[in-house]
């Protein structure tokens, strides 16, 4: 069992940063992927961002690509999402997410254990 608390989240200007945390508690695997989503109002959840947990491949959503950067601490258990140049449409609640694979997939659907979410608002 994983347990994941997500931190970090705020109120931001536009083309402000925010960074945010996720610290896991039990067991994280070397086969493992840490992901990123988030979900604004009236919308499904969409991926964000993932990391390998083991040699650390990075992958992105199209419209954070170039802004945000994923990483992680593997002895603190953390992962990380750098978020720079921030748009109001980048608003929403984030989570993280592990997916019990090594694979990376970007459906929510694919990964086993969530936070329960942190809240990030970019105003205009």
């Amino acid at each position: 069992q994983v347990q994941l608390v997500e931190s970090g989240g705020g109120l931001v200007q536009a083309g402000g940063s925010l960074r945010l945390s996720c610290a896991a508690s039990g067991r994280i695997f070397s086969s493992n992927v840490m992901g990123w989503f988030r979900q604004a109002p009236g919308l499904e959840r969409e991926f964000v961002a993932a990391i390998s947990w083991s040699v650390g491949n990075a992958f992105y959503a199209d419209s954070v690509k170039g802004r945000f950067t994923i990483s992680r601490d593997n002895a603190k258990n953390t992962v990380y999402l750098q978020m720079n140049s921030l748009k109001p449409e980048d608003t929403a609640v984030y989570y993280c997410a592990v997916r019990k694979d090594s694979r990376v997939r970007t459906d929510n659907k694919d990964y086993d254990y969530w936070g329960q979410g942190t809240q990030v608002t970019v105003s205009s």
